[in-house]
């Protein structure tokens, strides 16, 4: 079966004028940096420069935007929606007219970010008690790699 999609593979390739290739070569993984697989590490890239705000959507979301209904809502509050709990109630007219959609998972982590560089964490001053420790540490050690 493999010698004869290799003459297959070879057979097209002259007619494409692309080199052959064989059946059983793997091709090269992609470096987990440039491709993160799983929305933690994402969200964490995304706040690199900012770890707290990733120790905020690890307490808020455990680093979910979907759930089986489709955008994640708040367990106390409808409201708070996606990664970062985003009550709509509060920011959705602001985020509009920023052009952003924060049911969307760039949305949320765009005006996340916006809102932290507005007010700091106090927007999520509620779960507080769940990130403070480990917003603490995450900052400590981005400062520690950057030294």
């Amino acid at each position: 079966m493999i010698e004869t999609l290799n003459g297959l593979l070879l057979f097209l390739s002259v007619f494409n004028a692309a080199p052959a290739v064989s059946a059983t070569e793997v091709a090269p993984m992609v470096p987990v940096a440039n491709n993160p697989i799983t929305l933690e590490e994402y969200v964490r890239d995304y706040f690199a420069d900012s770890p707290a705000l990733a120790e905020v959507a690890k307490c808020e979301s455990r680093f979910r935007h979907f759930d089986a209904r489709g955008v994640l809502r708040g367990d106390y509050d409808y409201n708070d929606i996606g990664v970062m709990q985003i009550n709509e109630r509060y920011h959705a007219e602001r985020a509009k007219k920023l052009g952003l959609d924060i049911k969307t998972l760039e949305g949320n982590l765009v005006y996340a970010k916006w809102l932290y560089e507005k007010e700091g964490l106090q927007p999520w001053a509620s779960s507080g008690k769940c990130w403070k420790a480990g917003a603490t540490l995450a900052v400590a050690k981005s400062q520690n790699m950057k030294e």
